[in-house]
């Protein structure tokens, strides 16, 4: 049923209809800006991204292709978005500011999430310390819950990598938290 009420928005995007692209927006809007958030660490930046995101996707539904997915098409063009974000400028670097354990926003997590999420100020800057590949994959795969199907085209890789790449950030992960413990 989603993905056909996402082709009868796209459809409507595709015809000018205006209200298509901003329902479009809202679905999407808080996943987006979530995946943002975790990749980029500031929610200014994230917010920026985001937006940009959705002018990325409204300049190029007509080239979409009515038999991939949106939200997975979406989230490529997010993940590439942080990642040029990130390599084109220097304020991406950690910022002095404190983390909190709030959300970036109030869309659900998915289920069992949350016990993942214990101790979020150090789960936050461990993902910040990972390569931008790893923490990227962990993250669809993680929080947004994605298939390794479709992390792999999300990545524009095999599945094959996005799973060595998932390995590879669990244990970094793990590294990474169980060096942050030793120092508490």
């Amino acid at each position: 049923m989603t993905l056909v009420a996402d082709n009868d928005l796209i459809n409507g995007c595709k015809k000018g209809d205006p209200s298509a692209f901003e329902a479009l927006v809202r679905k999407y809007q808080d996943r987006i800006y979530n995946l943002c958030r975790y990749m980029l660490q500031d929610p200014r930046d994230a917010q920026d991204a985001a937006q940009d995101v959705f002018l990325k996707a409204y300049r190029g539904l007509k080239d979409f292709r009515p038999d991939a997915s949106i939200y997975t098409w979406l989230y490529r063009i997010a993940v590439n978005t942080c990642l040029d974000y990130r390599k084109t400028s220097r304020r991406h670097e950690f910022r002095s500011e404190p983390l909190t354990d709030e959300l970036p926003s109030d869309e659900p997590l998915p289920e069992g999430v949350y016990e993942s999420l214990e101790g979020l100020p150090s789960v936050r800057l461990a993902l910040q310390k990972l390569p931008e590949k790893l923490r990227a994959a962990i993250l669809l795969r993680e929080m947004e819950e994605l298939s390794y199907e479709e992390i792999a085209k999300v990545l524009g890789t095999s599945v094959g990598t996005v799973k060595s790449r998932i390995s590879r950030a669990r244990e970094e992960l793990r590294h990474l938290l169980e060096k942050t413990s030793m120092i508490s």
